[in-house]
């Protein structure tokens, strides 16, 4: 199973709703200093599941949603989405018993300390 697309929304350094796609072949991210790589590898960690905050590089949950800047203000949310490819193998059968050709999964976290987390955009359990 792969993942094709990866959708932040005020994550960290991701105030801007920004999709990432994960073309074939691709086997690193790289860029400059503080261009946001391991804020990447942070929401990857996050919507697999990840709870801890100092596992996401912060001291509490809240640390994950953008915080502002001097010409921004706080973002209200952070949320991730994660897209996997769920197309039918040769066989006709799926890798994940979901009858869709994509699987978007994915947690919501709210200023206020709710948090949601969705499958293919209907509001779900964690487990």
């Amino acid at each position: 199973m792969k993942f094709t697309r990866l959708r932040l929304s005020g994550f960290k350094s991701f105030v801007e709703p920004t999709e990432l796609y994960i073309e074939p072949g691709l086997t690193a991210i790289v860029g400059p200093n503080g261009c946001g790589k391991s804020n990447v590898v942070d929401s990857i960690k996050w919507v697999l599941g990840e709870q801890s905050a100092k596992s996401l590089r912060g001291d509490a949950m809240m640390d994950v949603i953008f915080n502002g800047s001097g010409s921004r203000k706080p973002a209200g949310m952070a949320e991730v989405t994660l897209v996997f490819d769920n197309s039918k193998h040769p066989n006709g059968t799926r890798t994940l018993n979901i009858d869709t050709d994509e699987v978007a999964v994915g947690p919501r976290l709210f200023r206020d300390g709710t948090s949601e987390y969705h499958l293919n955009t209907q509001t779900s359990r964690l487990k």
